[in-house]
């Protein structure tokens, strides 16, 4: 009996090669592949165009040739090396003499197939998007600073007012209903604790630094916003339950995604609204500390994404500036002091626009318990 040979499917070498190459060179990020002594195995057309340099100049030679030994991109190909894992550094400035300074998203990965080579990804980012970014947060520093001095004292007799109407209110309602009465009172007294410590605002007092459960923060939003601003709004949450303790102040926390919330709610459509909640870790995200050379770890994710028209594109370069809105009736200062409290966190802010959806991601660093003993 004559047995067949199993049937194999497969392409033929050229024409896998070509579709890589036509793939990579589509790239508008540079690619670069190093095997263990930083020698260039590969890169694409957009590589080529970063350094300044043709293919046939850079095959074969290596990375050490090209950038300084201090270079922050030797340490993250280290730090790949040594746990065999993605990691991510954002705002990185890549300086030579041959290609100037230019400042980077880079993003790193082994190659499991092969050991020792790692893929390397570069995005750039313009110096002014850079300076922009820097700006907007002093900018929120600033007017909220100033609304800090100017409105605290008028806010606190209001509020004791509403929580004596509430406390009345709840022992003529039905048990049921309570729960609405005493999310009044309990958020009045989180708003007269903000008034309280209104001088932290200024930017000379410390943030706690507590061990915060980030669901329970949004579980609370979310609590507040079903039950007034976003009654007619379809929420969708998409939480990572392993997610570590956020370091940070909890009221505060509250105020920056509830804010984010409302803007989400009235940028949606009122007949369709819907927003999306997500939190994740994200393995090796590094920034750079401002006004300072350090990297920082911040791998907890949160993310608000609503299916509105989209940021209007002459603010999106202004977005946390103080007094920059595209509300009718808006002030302009709600993200501003979202972006002074998540820098005070010591975390990163950002917003991606287009049509139909918007996102805004806050990155935060987590609780460590040597800092309790601090």
């Amino acid at each position: 009996m004559t047995v067949k040979p199993a049937v194999q499917w497969s392409l033929p070498p050229d024409d896998i090669r070509l579709d890589a190459d036509l793939i990579l060179n589509g790239l508008t990020s540079a690619i670069i592949a190093i095997d263990d002594n930083l020698t260039i195995l590969k890169l694409n057309t957009a590589a080529e165009h970063f350094f300044s340099s043709s293919a046939g100049n850079l095959m074969g030679r290596t990375l050490s040739e090209m950038l300084p030994s201090d270079s922050p991109l030797f340490v993250l190909i280290d730090q790949v090396r040594e746990d065999n894992l993605a990691v991510s550094e954002y705002d990185v400035t890549i300086e030579t003499p041959r290609i100037g300074r230019q400042f980077v998203n880079i993003h790193a990965a082994p190659m499991a197939e092969q050991p020792g080579v790692v893929v390397i990804s570069l995005h750039s980012r313009s110096i002014a998007e850079k300076i922009d970014r820097q700006l907007s947060h002093r900018g929120a520093a600033r007017s909220v600073s100033a609304m800090a001095s100017m409105l605290a004292h008028e806010v606190k007799n209001p509020l004791s007012g509403i929580r004596g109407a509430a406390q009345l209110l709840e022992e003529t309602v039905a048990e049921e209903d309570q729960n609405l009465t005493k999310l009044i009172r309990d958020e009045v007294d989180r708003i007269c604790s903000l008034v309280d410590r209104m001088g932290m605002f200024s930017g000379d007092a410390p943030i706690k630094h507590d061990a915060v459960n980030i669901h329970q923060v949004l579980d609370h939003v979310l609590q507040i916003s079903k039950n007034g601003f976003g009654r007619h709004t379809r929420f969708v949450t998409q939480f990572d339950p392993s997610l570590p303790p956020v370091r940070g102040d909890r009221d505060q926390l509250v105020q920056v995604f509830l804010n984010l919330v409302k803007n989400a709610v009235e940028a949606a459509p009122e007949d369709s609204a819907e927003i999306t909640m997500e939190t994740a870790y994200q393995h090796g995200v590094r920034f750079a500390a401002p006004g300072t050379d350090e990297r920082v770890h911040l791998p907890l994710a949160i993310s608000i994404t609503d299916n509105g028209g989209g940021i209007p594109e002459d603010i999106k370069p202004h977005l946390f500036d103080p007094f920059v809105t595209s509300k009718p009736q808006g002030s302009g200062l709600g993200l501003a002091l979202v972006a002074k409290i998540v820098g005070d966190h010591g975390g990163f802010i950002e917003s991606e626009s287009r049509e139909s959806r918007t996102t805004f991601r806050i990155m935060l660093p987590m609780f460590v318990a040597q800092e309790a003993a601090r």
